[in-house]
């Protein structure tokens, strides 16, 4: 949809439209031409002076920039967010507007769809990943960005401190990296004959280089053997389980990616058929066949960011609002897919799990 100048728009007529069926199918299926001729032919018959005028009935519209191709393939975390909205008491197509966009982890969509965003003038866009927020920072340094999966936003130059971001960018920061000798630590207490262990990283991830040096030192610390295979397309996925079995790995680490986490289900399948203990750093790829995970309340930090938008939205600056990072960690076991590899999982580890899938 094209984000139209409705300041001088009487809120009856936006009423009307956002009410008569113009907009349906949870807002993701708009008639945009028909909404867009509406609000022009209506603005076409005022006084240019009243047109200008700022209207306090302005309903807000907020840009989401996603990963994946479709709202059903994001339904696990697109679902938390529209609730986040609900639960701070915003409706969409009513009191606001929620612009989503599904580039299918194509760079040239993630380009085309965050400058059609931009072109909309929304009063905030949420940028789901890296690549997402890296293309929307190129477009505006006016518009608020608020990222959502974010690694290391100083380093890769977004905001100047956590504390303090300085532009108009902010949002959550992830510690996927730091906690690579934490996952290790608890694959090796599941597996305790662990000494090969492959680590499956997705090609299009901005951090895989700093994730591979990691997961590479803290397998060193450990003596155990670690190697790596990069992913660049969904026919790369069952090669690599085919290798990794031949290789003789006795566990694996999947490494964060969208690429990755979309094909959740395969992977989840294909571990299962070659008997494969993976650890990851998501709670919401272990039902499909994996055997844990360790890392930070993914679902909580699509909550926050609408926390931030919500502030946004009331006056706050991106440059004046704290970069976020995770206080908690949860360790999630499958224990069906223990059992279907015949481990016996400690007991330590069994009582420290935040959740057990049984």
């Amino acid at each position: 949809m094209t984000h139209c100048d409705t300041s001088g728009v009487p809120f009856a007529v936006l009423h009307n439209a956002l009410s008569n069926g113009k907009f349906t199918d949870k807002g993701r299926n708009m008639k945009r031409r028909e909404f867009i001729g509406l609000v022009g032919g209506a603005a076409a018959t005022w006084p240019v002076k009243a047109r200008t005028q700022p209207s306090p009935n302005k309903i807000p519209l907020i840009g989401v920039l996603w990963h994946a191709g479709s709202a059903e393939e994001e339904e696990v975390y697109l679902s938390v967010l529209e609730k986040a909205f609900s639960d701070l008491g915003y409706v969409d197509r009513q009191n606001i507007v929620l612009e989503h966009r599904f580039p299918a982890e194509q760079p040239d969509r993630f380009r085309s769809l965050a400058r059609e965003l931009v072109e909309s003038k929304p009063d905030a866009i949420i940028a789901v990943t890296v690549l997402g927020a890296v293309e929307l920072k190129k477009l505006t340094n006016t518009i608020p960005i608020v990222f959502v999966l974010m690694a290391d936003p100083v380093g890769f130059g977004f905001v100047e401190s956590l504390a303090h971001p300085g532009g108009n960018a902010t949002g959550l920061s992830l510690m996927t990296n730091d906690l690579s000798g934490k996952r290790l630590e608890l694959l090796k207490e599941a597996v305790p004959n662990l000494s090969r262990v492959a680590l499956l990283v997705d090609r299009t991830d901005a951090f895989r280089e700093r994730s591979i040096k990691a997961h590479l030192a803290s397998a060193q610390a450990m003596g155990i053997y670690l190697s790596s295979l990069e992913i660049a397309s969904l026919d790369d996925i069952e090669p690599a389980f085919d290798k990794i079995t031949q290789d003789g790995a006795d566990g694996a680490i999947w490494g964060i990616g969208a690429l990755l986490f979309n094909q959740r289900s395969r992977i989840g399948a294909l571990a299962l058929a070659h008997r494969l203990p993976v650890v990851v750093s998501v709670a919401e790829e272990v039902p499909h066949g994996l055997l844990m995970s360790y890392g930070q309340d993914y679902p909580d930090f699509f909550r926050r960011s609408v926390r931030y938008v919500d502030r946004i939205l009331k006056g706050a600056k991106p440059a004046d609002l704290p970069v976020e990072q995770p206080t908690e960690f949860k360790l999630v076991l499958n224990v069906r897919t223990a059992k279907a590899f015949g481990l016996k999982l400690p007991q330590t580890l069994v009582v420290s799990a935040n959740e057990l899938i049984e």
